[in-house]
This record gives structure tokens, C-alpha cells and sequence, in this order.
């Protein structure tokens, strides 16, 4: 079974949540660890995040998150839009070259308004993240999510929305713990191609305590992983596979166990 490179690996800082930017790249640096997938957060102000980013000679593989574009009023939905034409700006500063969009809850009942306006929020800002040299992800949430996180809830709904838009610009995001479950999953991978923008990974524990907090380090649970590594591969994708865990218990761990652990999942399972 072929293992990806350790090159590919990267840290989404969600996985470190309790840490700070300069405490999660020192962390990254001295485990070898070369790729950071970063949150808008966690690098603020993005100038003063890009120097510490250089410095530590790692790789911005991800900016999360943009998206939240559906909204009640026509003001709401301008202040998204500007909202993301800043996030757009934030990841060129930090150098990368993806910014991941979580699309948004619907603003009432009606779920295909909302996922119109996701399309007409995309449209908005596509122009100003090609000139900037950063993509869009769109990554489509578990169902579970749809009430209060994301109107996008198949990878087949994140396909068709992307397909709008220029492929170099509008891609999907493909996170493991949000596709598992799908049973179109395998079709979707292939279809979206080279459109697949992004590969992220954690597990799914049984049982699930936490909706949101919940997820396992990579083999902890039930998630096919390897397979549908080995999918996204077969459909072109051969860039870095970030780890992202929401998990009060590893967010008290010491940041260099958090990765050290990490690392050890990523080469026994992905």
C-alpha cells in the first residue's frame, strides 16, 4: 500500500486550536511538519502572520474560512461579500493560494434560496480572487450541519456550484469527515477532477459525542480513509492532505505531542 509523502502533511491550526501561530510553526518546524493550513482567527493582523509564517520556512496550504454568504437582507449579504473579499486578500498576504468556503445556513426556510445565494456570492467575489492568485473551495458540510453552518451539503451540490465558474478559480474542498457517510461519494470524487482543490482529514468516533467536537485522530474511527485518499489521487489531486480535528481532549494536549501524534496517524492510515 502506497503511503503519501510526509511532504505532503499539513497542520490545519484547528487541530491546535489552544495555540497561538507562532506556538503551532515553532511546533510544525521542529516535527518536520512543512505545510500550515491556517485560520483567519488565529493570524491576525495577516501581515504580522505572514512574517511569522516566513520566518518558520513552513507553507500555507489553506485559508478557512470565507463562504457565510446567504443573509436575511440585501445589506447582510453586501457586508458577506466584502467580508470575503477581505478573507481573499488576507490569504494572498499569507501566501495561500486557497481560501476554503463554508457556505452559510439559510437566513429562514427557504434552503434553495439560501443555495442561490451562495451561487450569487460566489459571482461576486471569483473575479477579484483569480486576479489575487487564490482559489475558491467550496466544501460541502456533513448533513448534520445544514441548519446553522452550511446550505452545501453533498459533494455533489458543491460540484454543481463550482461547475459555474471558471475551474482554475472555483474548486471543492473534500474533508473526510464531512463525505464518508455519502454514498454517491466515489462518483463525485471522479467527477469533480481537477477541481478538487483541497484534501482534509480526521475521523469519525463512535460514539459521537459532539456534533462539532467530536472528531478522532485518523484511524480512530470508522472513516474509509485510505481509500478515499486513494480516490481523490486516482481523480488527479496530489496536493497536501491537511489534518483538521475539532477536540477539546487533543486541544489540551502540548502542542508537540498534538503533532507528533498526528504525524504517526497520517503515515499508519492515510
Amino acid at each position: 500500500m502506497t503511503i503519501p509523502a510526509l511532504s505532503r502533511l499539513s497542520l490545519n491550526q484547528m487541530t491546535t486550536e489552544k495555540y497561538s501561530l507562532q506556538e503551532t510553526v515553532d511546533a510544525c518546524a521542529s516535527e518536520g511538519v512543512e505545510w500550515l493550513g491556517a485560520w483567519r482567527h488565529k493570524i491576525e493582523p495577516a501581515a504580522t502572520a505572514a512574517r511569522i509564517i516566513q520566518n518558520s520556512g513552513l507553507r500555507v496550504s489553506s485559508l478557512c474560512r470565507g463562504g457565510f454568504f446567504p443573509a436575511a437582507t440585501q445589506e447582510e449579504r453586501k457586508e458577506r461579500v466584502e467580508d470575503n473579499l477581505r478573507a481573499i486578500d488576507e490569504a494572498a498576504t499569507i501566501g495561500a493560494e486557497l481560501l476554503v468556503l463554508v457556505c452559510g445556513p439559510a437566513p429562514d426556510h427557504d434552503i434553495l434560496g439560501a443555495r442561490a445565494m451562495v451561487v450569487d456570492g460566489l459571482s461576486q467575489i471569483v473575479d477579484h480572487a483569480k486576479t489575487s492568485g487564490v482559489r475558491l473551495g467550496i466544501e460541502p458540510l456533513h448533513p448534520m450541519f445544514a441548519a446553522e453552518r452550511s446550505v452545501v451539503v453533498t459533494l455533489q451540490q458543491a460540484n454543481e456550484m463550482a461547475a459555474k465558474f471558471d475551474a482554475a478559480t472555483v474548486g471543492v474542498v473534500v474533508d473526510v469527515y464531512h463525505v464518508w457517510w455519502d454514498p454517491q461519494v466515489y462518483v463525485e470524487i471522479a467527477r469533480a477532477g481537477g477541481r478538487i482543490f483541497a484534501f482534509h482529514v480526521s475521523d469519525w468516533l463512535v460514539p459521537t459525542n459532539s456534533l462539532l467536537m467530536s472528531r478522532g485522530m485518523m484511524g480512530q474511527g470508522v472513516i474509509e480513509i485510505r481509500r478515499l485518499r486513494r480516490a481523490v489521487e486516482e481523480a488527479g489531486y496530489v496536493g497536501t492532505i491537511e489534518v483538521e480535528i475539532f477536540n477539546e481532549e487533543i486541544w489540551q494536549m502540548p502542542v508537540r505531542e498534538v503533532i507528533q501524534e498526528v504525524r504517526a496517524c497520517y503515515l499508519e492510515t492515510v
